[in-house]
């Protein structure tokens, strides 16, 4: 399997490219999953798996700066114990990058779709999980066991998004719940954060091991940007409560999508 391909580059290509990661950027600024957009237009459009996966985390990383962005004021009030989170964001993303240039596919993908839907089910019950564990309330600061386990979870969160990535958003929202934050727009600025931690140094790492297709690259991150940066304005404009159903309704959706896939 050659690495790199030749798809054809005209202009039908490239707005095809372009438009599947805008969309992604602005699905990726609200919940996440827009990988399970570019990912599979990729090889479509004539790249192999692996290729199409590193291609894809290359394209998308700027539209995580670009929703990080669009959520700064949110940013600036976020608890500062959280930017611990940022630690096991990077190694993760290195671990799991390494990991897919030198282990098979086949166990994360019958993995994937169970973890997307138990991070869903879990944001949609955040209210009684909060209350049951006794973490919600602001200003309350989490305990030391509840933050080795945010550390702990986030590791695992970046490891399976330096791998692949589609769910890291729902993931973390979950996360982020759960450790007793109620604003959406604030979770997801620090979502699409620690998202650019992990697909950060996870594309760094594909860069230097050439495994993305440059091409494609290019007129996709400047989709992602301003995708990313739209969809935190979109988000505003829509409300919070329908934000969430959206970030659940992505869930389920991506959750039946890699059901189908595996």
């Amino acid at each position: 399997m050659t690495l790199y391909p030749q798809p054809s580059t005209h202009i039908v290509h490239l707005l095809i490219a372009f438009a599947v990661a805008l969309a992604a950027g602005m699905i990726n600024s609200v919940a996440g999953g827009g990988t399970l957009l570019t990912f599979p237009t990729l090889i479509w459009l004539g790249l192999n798996s692996i290729t199409a996966n590193a291609t894809s985390t290359v394209a998308i990383w700027p539209g995580s700066l670009g929703g990080m962005w669009g959520y700064r004021r949110e940013l600036r009030t976020a608890p500062p114990r959280l930017l611990a989170l940022t630690v096991p964001s990077l190694i993760g993303g290195l671990a799991g990058a390494i990991l897919l240039q030198w282990t098979p596919s086949s166990f994360f993908d019958r993995l994937v779709p169970f973890l997307v839907l138990f991070a869903t089910l879990l944001f949609m019950l955040q209210e009684p999980v909060q209350r049951l564990l006794n973490t919600a309330g602001e200003g309350r600061r989490a305990s030391t066991t509840w933050l080795i386990g945010a550390l702990f979870f986030q590791l695992l969160v970046g490891l399976y998004g330096g791998y692949f990535g589609a769910g890291i958003g729902i993931m973390m929202l979950a996360a982020l719940s759960i450790f007793g934050l109620t604003d959406i727009h604030q979770m997801n600025g620090l979502k699409n954060f620690f998202a650019l931690c992990i697909n950060g140094i996870a594309a760094l790492y594909f860069i230097r091991a050439g495994m993305v297709y440059w091409p494609d690259v290019l007129v996709m991150a400047a989709g992602a940007i301003i995708g990313g940066y739209g969809g935190a304005g979109a988000a505003r404009k829509l409300g919070r409560k329908v934000v969430r159903r959206i970030v659940i309704a992505i869930g389920f959706a991506m959750t039946v999508s890699l059901l189908l896939k595996a």
